[in-house]
């Protein structure tokens, strides 16, 4: 057992490793609960297991959900269900890679967190304002990461909409039919039991749209959630003390300070216009898949400027 908390920890702790511990941390949760689940049930003691469950769900109910602030996170980030977690866990990896590559592991994190906030927003705000729903608002709860993976779904077909993936039985299939077809289904069963949680998938995908398109338009709404991260991770880096000298602090400034200069340029500068080319030449005669990671954030800066 504890080999196995060795692997979860040495995968969770690898860097540039941010899809995997989002997968990581929902299949974690979800085992828990699992585990939590057979024992109380073995035990007779199933009321335990409805309390912590209760502790992650996300209710409509305004007056519950004031006790319970914390489960507008918490509830994307838990299932019960083995199909819904594998479904979820499968649409975030195949979609994540592409917005990781293309825009980094801070834009993937801040599309899976917003699109989960968002629709677990509209989520409350569809059974406490719309009269059709109203009535099962005492009685509604949601979990589950799909308004979440939605939005980086959304995201990813915004960004290349003519990216293709390799579909069993279907063969090739542009991402922007795959998306497309989900959010159709979800429209048409948001009138069905599970409405509210059908319509929170349409709030997530409608956040990853307008997530691509304001950062293509230079506005990136990630930014106060990369914040949160760098004052969270800064709480917990170690900073080994360092003596200095007068001299070599005016000549580390001097050194620090071009350091800043050089990596802005190199970081922000958009490619010229021979880059694309070569790019463009890449992708017509081997597809995007054929691009390094370096060369998509190219292409996506090159969009940018146009």
């Amino acid at each position: 057992m504890s080999g196995l908390f060795d692997d979860f920890r040495s995968e969770f702790n690898k860097p540039n490793n941010t899809l995997v511990q989002l997968i990581l941390i929902n299949t974690i949760i979800f085992l828990l609960l699992l585990v939590l689940q057979v024992v109380t049930t073995l035990s007779q003691t199933s009321g335990v297991y409805n309390l912590v469950l209760n502790q992650f769900q996300l209710s409509a109910y305004l007056p519950e959900f004031v006790q319970k602030p914390w489960t507008l996170i918490t509830y994307y980030f838990t299932h019960v269900d083995v199909f819904h977690i594998l479904f979820n866990m499968l649409f975030l990896y195949w979609f994540g890679r592409l917005v990781d590559e293309y825009l980094g592991s801070r834009r993937l994190v801040a599309l899976y967190m917003l699109g989960g906030l968002i629709g677990g927003l509209a989520y409350m705000g569809i059974y406490n304002l719309m009269p059709y729903f109203q009535a099962k608002v005492a009685g509604s709860g949601m979990i589950g990461a799909s308004a979440a993976t939605f939005a980086v779904a959304v995201g990813a077909s915004t960004l290349l909409p003519n990216y293709t993936f390799h579909l069993l039985f279907f063969g090739p299939v542009r991402i922007k039919y795959i998306t497309f077809f989900y959010i159709v289904l979800s429209l048409a069963r948001s009138i069905g039991p599970n409405a509210g949680g059908e319509l929170s998938h349409l709030g997530g995908a409608l956040l990853g749209f307008v997530f691509i398109k304001l950062l293509q338009n230079g506005t990136d709404i990630g930014q106060p959630l990369y914040w949160i991260m760098d004052t969270w991770q800064g709480l917990f880096r170690k900073k080994p003390p360092v003596r200095v000298t007068q001299r070599q602090r005016s000549g580390a400034s001097a050194h620090a300070a071009t350091y800043t200069s050089a990596a802005a340029s190199t970081t922000a500068s958009v490619p010229d216009q021979d880059e694309i080319d070569a790019i463009l030449d890449k992708i017509s005669r081997s597809g995007y898949e054929s691009l390094t990671r370096e060369e998509k954030q190219k292409l996506f800066r090159a969009s940018q400027r146009n």
